[in-house]
């Protein structure tokens, strides 16, 4: 299945050296300690909490609109800490979703309005449903599926999840292009 275009316009977006497209409608609070290591794309109305702890994206990662991560925090009787968030490569964050995970592996696919709780890890080549709610340090294996309120496992992914991935956001990355002005 060929993905369609998806066309944003030009002057809204920043493109780094290493093909990184970036909304200027997104919010980075403090982008020194942002890492994306290239062909990543964040939309519009993203929010990447760098201030609170490091970030770091893999290659050929989507941020959809209104998407917010930020780093997972664990209590203590003196008060709060922050721990770094890694994502791994070929990673799609769904439109209006909320990741406090500690690690996000590669091959991974988040839908639409999902909560990922803080310091849950998802493994490599796992699918979180859309409008699925993780609870806090859940630990989702490889080659699985969760979707629920809580999450749940309800099944598992084909061999081939890391293949899909890959395809997948590459296409996505090379149909995300500017507009044509008439």
């Amino acid at each position: 299945m060929e993905l369609q275009d998806i066309y944003y316009n030009k002057s809204e977006y920043v493109e780094t050296a290493s093909g990184n497209k970036v909304s200027k409608q997104t919010v980075l609070c403090g982008s020194q300690n942002i890492v994306l290591n290239g062909k990543v794309i964040i939309q519009s109305d993203a929010i990447i909490r760098g201030d609170l702890a490091n970030v770091r994206i893999g290659r050929y990662c989507i941020i959809s609109k209104n998407a917010v991560i930020r780093p997972p925090f664990k209590k203590f009787s003196k008060g709060v800490a922050f721990f770094p968030l890694h994502m791994g490569d070929y990673v799609y964050v769904g439109e209006n979703s909320v990741v406090s995970a500690a690690v996000i592996g590669s091959y991974v696919h988040i839908g639409k309005n999902v909560v990922i709780g803080r310091r849950c890890v998802l493994k490599d080549c796992c699918m979180i449903e859309d409008n699925t709610i993780l609870g806090p340090e859940t630990v989702v294996p490889p080659f699985t599926r969760y979707g629920g309120s809580p999450g749940l496992a309800i099944g598992d992914l084909p061999e081939c999840t890391q293949d899909l991935m890959v395809d997948f956001t590459r296409s996505y990355y090379e149909h995300f292009v500017p507009r044509k002005v008439a």
